[in-house]
């Protein structure tokens, strides 16, 4: 296809060149209004209605197509009390975004503290250091190589590391990032902007613009009277289902299980877990208990999504466990958030629970959110082969209670 013909799809593409004073991103002028949908004429200018009556809550946006860019491997614009940052997933840069980069005065990677301190360096803080002297390679192992030497040369990007972690973990990327400030935004029209208070603030917004879209009957076969509830504006553009079973009522002690998607678990009976067996002991023991609530979250992988997941699938292989891979990958042992759980109940009327978990940083979680925990219950599941060391690590790392199963020894 020529190059015109190229350019008159309604497919937006960039191109990328190595000389910083000239124009890098372009993206071909729609035909219509890309907002309105309309020929761009003065007259639908003046009775089309305002973006802010159309887009809603424009910060909250701002965030959401950033998150859509930087996982099409495309960069982002941060703004920072002033600054502007030029801002790209490290995990999805190809060699010519990552060459373009290092042309840019202080350029830097910026890795997160839990891979820092895998690699030796003991931070609590992300920290970028200096691309211009690392080759593809070198930083490929920076991200992600179990055993590497550690970087030198950190660059001060003041504020905006924290940020630009965030923002790739929102979008369920490897929290590594390119990070460069620039002068002028010039050439880079088409590119998504946000603002850093944006990014900080993302999570408790749309926890308070959390609403119900749709309610059924599903009967399942543990509890032929079960409804499913799905709320519309989760976290990273993410729905979530809550799970009424029976008839609770809310004006006393409701049974409440917090589940957290696991498709290897839950869906394909996979060994290395107990989740599927959990989230179908958890409607049983719901069930006998009268009714109550499964709140079933979109937060494969204690957060980190499934790509990542699997990679640390691959690490285990090699005799790592769950915690320490997930932080040779540079996450935390726990990348979840609770805040949208507990405002799931609140719609849901429910505020005295009884929590079925083992986890007791849930337990805290939904008392931080406010809500009233009256009880809890352990979920034990089946020891195997397979999940032994991961149930054992759970126990021994993150404090969960699984004293009643056996967890040394073989089978």
């Amino acid at each position: 296809m020529s190059n015109q013909g190229r350019l008159s799809s309604h497919r937006a593409v960039f191109n990328i060149v190595l000389v910083p004073d000239v124009t890098l991103f372009q993206y071909p002028k729609p035909h219509c209004d890309p907002i309105i949908g309309r020929s761009n004429d003065n007259h639908d200018r003046q009775h089309a209605p305002s973006i802010a009556t159309l887009a809603g809550d424009l910060s909250r946006l701002s965030v959401e197509r950033c998150i859509a860019e930087l996982r099409a491997a495309r960069p982002v614009l941060m703004h920072d009390a002033g600054d502007i940052w030029l801002l790209a997933s490290a995990e999805n840069a190809d060699a010519q975004l990552i060459s373009y980069f290092r042309h840019l005065s202080g350029a830097a990677l910026v890795l997160s503290a839990p891979r820092l301190r895998h690699i030796g360096l003991q931070t609590d803080q992300p920290v970028g250091f200096s691309l211009a002297d690392m080759d593809d390679w070198r930083i490929q192992a920076y991200c992600q190589s179990v055993t590497t030497d550690a970087p030198t040369n950190p660059v001060d990007t003041q504020s905006a590391a924290g940020p630009a972690i965030d923002l790739m973990k929102r979008a369920q990327l490897m929290p590594a990032a390119l990070l460069a400030r620039i002068d002028k935004t010039s050439g880079l029209a088409g590119l998504m902007s946000v603002d850093v208070r944006d990014i900080n603030g993302y999570h408790d917004r749309i926890v308070q613009t959390l609403a119900i879209a749709s309610r059924a009957r599903v009967p399942l076969i543990d509890s032929t009277v079960t409804d499913f509830v799905v709320f519309h504006g989760g976290d990273g553009l993410k729905d979530q289902v809550a799970i009424v079973i029976g008839d609770p009522d809310p004006s006393r002690p409701t049974p409440v299980r917090l589940h957290s998607a696991c498709l290897t678990g839950d869906l394909f009976g996979s060994l290395k877990c107990d989740c599927g067996e959990q989230l179908r002991l958890a409607i049983q023991r719901i069930a006998e208990l009268g009714g109550g609530v499964l709140l079933y979250l979109d937060q494969e992988g204690r957060g980190i999504g499934l790509r990542s997941k699997i990679r640390t699938y691959r690490l285990q292989e090699d005799d790592h466990d769950t915690v320490d891979s997930d932080a040779i990958l540079g996450y935390g042992p726990d990348e979840r958030k609770y805040g949208i759980a507990g405002r799931m109940l609140e719609l849901l009327g429910f505020s005295q629970i009884v929590m079925l978990t083992n986890n007791p940083d849930k337990i805290g979680a939904m008392q931080s959110a406010g809500l009233q925990i009256v009880g809890t219950e352990c979920l034990l599941g089946t020891v195997n082969r397979h999940n032994r060391k991961y149930l054992a690590t759970k126990a021994a790392r993150a404090g969960h209670r699984l004293d009643k199963l056996r967890l040394t020894g073989s089978d």
